[in-house]
């Protein structure tokens, strides 16, 4: 039997690598990063469910217009007031080392906010004692960057505090990072007198919602090629910044939407995992959908991300804090001031509670 001489088998190699270059992808699975549980995600839904039908039901006699029922409690056991609050939403997977600076900003004005905590069931997290946290800590389920395990999160948030308080009527989402640059009645009345310029003069939501920025095409083909598709063609994708200001119905449309969900719930490919932030995606990309004149589509979170590493902005350490920087913080391109930043370091705390009261916490 004759064989084939070796140079004949080195050509037939090379002239086979194109083809198994070109067809490899097609034929091996891509590497997907984890899915959300499905435990996780049935007994979400029935909580979206039970906030939705709340959210919904008459609100005659109750005065605050949130369409939830007067007589109802609840699941922290208060019945509703008329009077607008703000629910603070914090997402957070470490201790919350500025609960004492919190409670500075929170102070005389309890009637006024409520308060919820996300916390991550596999941090060690030691309880502030602060009275604004105590018991505030909801169910929470893991999370992780690079998943829509904090979309969930969020979501969550969103139906507790719907669930809780039809007075609820604003809701601030912030991570364990965050301080505030504004006293608490500056952030009050930007949401009680901003109003949207259309016929119906609804509140707007402060959500950052960007259609141009640079790593877009990256971002919306995380998923891999036309799974975005048909739901979120590539020219209706946002971004935006992960912490926002919602307004009660945009945070009712949270809740309640599957359709989008379904698209942005799905893992990232490994490889694009650098492009990957989920909840950096879906909110903007909902509301903007949605109800695009109802957002300033700018925030009221100051973010620095001129020297960002791995995806995280700037830490603020303790030499940095001054009475200045808070009221560089504080200015903004948009109508309003931001009232919130990050990101700082836990050894920020005492520096930062030293000009609570002469800076952060005057108007």
């Amino acid at each position: 039997m004759a064989y084939a001489s070796p140079y004949v088998l080195s050509f037939l190699l090379l002239l086979s690598m194109p083809a198994v270059y070109y067809l490899a992808p097609r034929l091996l699975m891509p590497k997907t990063l984890p899915a959300i549980p499905d435990a996780d995600e049935t007994e979400d839904l029935a909580l979206f469910r039970r906030a939705v039908l709340l959210s919904a039901a008459p609100a005659a006699g109750s005065g605050s217009g949130s369409g939830a029922a007067p007589s109802s409690f609840g699941v922290f056991g208060r019945r509703p007031q008329a009077r607008p609050k703000v629910a603070f939403l914090f997402l957070t997977n470490s201790d919350l080392v500025f609960a004492p600076l919190w409670e500075k900003f929170f102070a005389g004005h309890h009637g006024l906010l409520n308060l919820y905590v996300h916390a991550d069931p596999a941090a060690n997290l030691t309880l502030p004692p602060t009275p604004s946290f105590r018991g505030r800590i909801i169910r929470g389920k893991a999370t992780a960057r690079a998943s829509a395990t904090l979309i969930s999160a969020a979501r969550r948030l969103l139906a507790t505090a719907l669930l809780d308080d039809p007075a609820n009527q604003f809701f601030a989402l912030l991570s364990q990072s965050c301080v505030p640059l504004l006293p608490f009645p500056a952030l009050y009345r930007t949401l009680l007198t901003d109003n949207n310029a259309g016929r119906h003069r609804r509140h707007r939501s402060f959500i950052e919602i960007l259609d141009s920025e640079p790593t877009l095409h990256a971002r919306y083909y995380a998923r891999g090629d036309n799974v975005m598709l048909p739901e979120v063609p590539f020219d209706r994708f946002r971004v935006g910044s992960q912490f926002f200001v919602l307004a009660r119905r945009h945070a009712v449309m949270v809740v309640r939407d599957r359709r989008l969900w379904n698209k942005f719930k799905a893992p990232c490919l490994v490889k694009e995992k650098d492009s990957c932030y989920p909840e950096e995606h879906y909110f903007p990309t909902l509301l903007d959908m949605q109800d695009p004149d109802g957002c300033t589509k700018y925030t009221l979170t100051r973010v620095n991300w001129t020297d960002a590493v791995g995806g995280h902005p700037h830490t603020y350490q303790p030499e940095e804090v001054s009475g200045d920087l808070i009221r560089e913080l504080r200015k903004s391109n948009g109508t309003y001031s931001h009232m919130f930043a990050r990101k700082f370091a836990p050894e920020t705390l005492a520096p930062l509670m030293e000009i609570a009261d002469s800076v952060i916490l005057r108007d």
